[in-house]
Order: structure tokens, then sequence, then C-alpha cells
């Protein structure tokens, strides 16, 4: 009887850390997925953003070239966004 219940508690035990294991798993893929959320708007707001803060002018020429740097050094995996 002993082995039996020995048996039991290594089961549960392994269907726990199983459990454990795929939480962990789907945590670190909502994580991940949560990184390429961003619309191309959003990206383009947060350069235009990211540019005003360096102290370019909205319309400016160097404004235009701040926003042309950004796409040119931008990730390989993100698309560069179109002028509006």
């Amino acid at each position: 009887m002993a082995s039996s219940q020995c048996s039991r508690t290594v089961l549960k035990f392994e269907q726990m850390r199983l459990f454990t294991l795929s939480l962990t798993l789907a945590a670190i893929a909502i994580g991940l997925s949560a990184c390429q959320t961003m619309t191309p708007e959003e990206r383009r707001a947060a350069d235009e953003q990211r540019c005003l803060e360096y102290g370019f002018k909205r319309g400016s020429e160097g404004m235009a070239n701040c926003l042309q740097r950004i796409d040119l050094t931008a990730r390989p995996n993100r698309a560069p966004t179109a002028l509006s």
C-alpha cells in the first residue's frame, strides 16, 4: 500500500510540474507577442515623439531627416513607415 501511495504522489508531482512548465511557457509566449503589437501608426507617432524630444520642429527638414534616420536604422524586421 505504501508503494501505491508513493506512486500517486510522484504522479501528482509530475502533473504539477507539467502544469507549471505549461503556465510558464504560456506566460513567455504572451510576453513576447506583446512586443509585436505596435501598429505602423503607433510606431510613427513614437518616432515623431522621439524626434520632437531631440528638439526638432514638426514639418521642418530636420524633423524629416530625423524620421528618415530612424527608419534607416530600424531593426531589420521592422518595415519602414510610409510618410503621410
